[in-house]
């Protein structure tokens, strides 16, 4: 079978490996044949060379990992050892050991959903990052009537604004370097800013400042404080961007004199959410296909990942697809 491991710095080398075998299947897996993967803002670190906290991370320039960084996956099921799943079953979800780069994948069958099967794979698997900001957005106060602040538009952060806005915020502020203004009524942004989140804050008026912050950016540790200063008095801060390092500085007098709450969190119950993803794409029939813009065969996942590193204004989901 095909698969993909980096194995230098941006460079993706595609070799064949023999497939893995349904008794190789333990209790709650099942075995999927690739349909579709989605790029993730938090496989790109993995692409440049980054050495991420996987125990196999272990290559001298590059993971060299079969099959990583991909997480999101949609594909068709082989074998099952899970009781929600069967074969011919089309699902989506977590490939479990970010492997999802190959012909046949092994994953958790509780990180998977079975979907219906009229929708593409290219558009399905854009249910899963969905998942994630639905867990995300079922931790804050209630959005209704809100002004809330999205710092990060790429592709998690556009949903984020997409379903703060369906949710009912009065108000969606998004902020990131990239132009994003032709996209934003797509997504629901009422206020598209370009700059960077620090020049934001720096000329913020203080009534401008929003009841819910979310930082959707990760891998450094600045915009967090920005996120703080950007939210109004007894606000919240959702930190949803990846950590990149294990302790982050924050400001505890802005924290304290504002009376903010901060959050984060990993996406739990993964079943749940993923079914409600799916309901709620059922409910906006358009945002999947405007949020998967760049669709790749699985010849082409070089230039996928390529693309996910370059700037691109109407660049919103990249997919590399069967």
């Amino acid at each position: 079978m095909w698969s993909y491991r980096l194995v230098a710095p941006y460079v993706f080398e595609r070799s064949d490996l023999r497939a893995p075998s349904p008794d190789a299947l333990t209790d709650g897996q099942v075995l999927l044949s690739f349909s579709a993967a989605g790029i993730c803002g938090s496989d790109i670190p993995g692409f440049r060379g980054t050495q991420g906290k996987l125990p196999g991370d272990t290559g001298a320039s590059a993971a060299q990992m079969p099959g990583f960084p991909i997480h999101e996956i949609a594909g068709e099921v082989l074998a099952s050892r899970h009781p929600d799943h069967r074969v011919g079953d089309h699902v989506v979800g977590w490939a479990s050991g970010f492997d999802g780069l190959m012909e046949q994948v092994i994953a958790d069958g509780d990180g998977l959903v079975s979907y219906d099967p009229a929708l593409p794979p290219r558009l399905a698997v854009g249910l899963q990052p969905l998942a994630c900001v639905l867990c995300a957005v079922e931790q804050l106060p209630d959005l209704d009537g809100r002004h809330v602040a999205v710092i990060g538009q790429g592709s998690i952060g556009l949903l984020f604004s997409y379903v703060a806005k369906a949710l009912g915020a009065a108000r969606v502020t998004g902020v990131d370097p990239l132009d994003r203004s032709a996209i934003a009524a797509r997504f629901g942004i009422d206020t598209p800013v370009r700059a960077t989140s620090d020049r934001w804050v720096t000329h913020l008026d203080p009534d401008d400042r929003a009841d819910v912050v979310i930082e959707a950016v990760g891998h450094q540790v600045a915009t967090l404080n920005h996120a703080l200063t950007a939210a109004a008095f007894g606000g919240t801060v959702f930190y949803f961007g990846v950590p990149d390092d294990d302790s982050y500085p924050i400001s505890m007098r802005t924290m304290l004199r504002n009376n903010l709450t901060l959050k984060s969190g990993v996406t739990t119950d993964r079943q749940r959410v993923l079914r409600r993803a799916d309901t709620f794409a059922r409910e906006h029939p358009h945002l999947l296909p405007g949020y998967v813009t760049h669709t790749f065969g699985v010849d082409d996942v070089q230039a996928a990942f390529e693309l996910a590193c370059r700037p691109v204004p109407d660049r919103v989901k990249i997919v590399v697809a069967r």
